[in-house]
């Protein structure tokens, strides 16, 4: 959080949470009044932008899963670009229960959750927008991540990094991978880009 509230360019969290709690993690932290929450489904930060396009076949897709799997919701409330549910039920298994029925989503164990989505809607996307926002490209972020919902971001980024305890997938996307994890990393990473003059 330290090496985050020294930079004096343009921070933006991005998150699979809803937009209430990343918003609330940006207030913490002190960064930038824009942020990506629900994994690119809501950009902005008062009067954000939601994407709901696909959050009507999520739904079906739910009704359609809980026939099968016992599934549990999480902040259905806040939560209206994509439905995150408890990691208590295989993810492979939702999976293949759609491909059955053809239905065209993504479901992404992030290790937090699993996440019932739109394959259109990414944090790449959402970085896309935020730095329309902002005024900038997307090539003009730096982008740090630790888990496959983080891989369109890197990729859409200018500089892509995953933090030393990433998940394998985002390790192979990321320009950099810091020897450090967590939040350890994204100090290292700060201090690598400072040195290159990259901020």
């Amino acid at each position: 959080m330290e090496a985050l509230r020294t930079l004096k360019i343009p921070v933006v969290l991005a998150s699979g949470n809803s937009l209430c709690f990343t918003r609330g993690v940006a207030r913490l932290i002190g960064v930038g009044e824009v942020v990506i929450a629900e994994n690119g489904g809501v950009v902005g930060y008062d009067g954000a932008d939601y994407d709901t396009s696909g959050f009507e076949t999520c739904e079906h897709a739910y009704q359609l899963l809980s026939r099968h799997i016992s599934l549990e919701k999480l902040d259905p409330e806040y939560r209206r670009t994509e439905i995150a549910l408890r990691r208590n039920f295989d993810a492979q298994v939702a999976r293949d229960i759609l491909k059955e029925h053809n239905i065209d989503l993504e479901v992404m164990d992030t290790g937090f959750a699993i996440h019932i989505k739109s394959r259109n809607i990414n944090k790449g996307t959402g970085l896309r927008k935020a730095a329309r926002i902002l005024g900038l490209e997307a090539k003009d972020f730096a982008a740090i991540g630790d888990s496959p919902n983080d891989i369109e971001m890197l990729k859409h980024s200018g500089f892509g990094i995953a933090v030393g305890n990433a998940h394998p997938l985002l390790k192979e996307a990321a320009d950099l991978v810091t020897t450090q994890a967590h939040g350890a990393g994204v100090g290292e990473a700060i201090e690598y880009m400072r040195k290159r003059k990259m901020i």
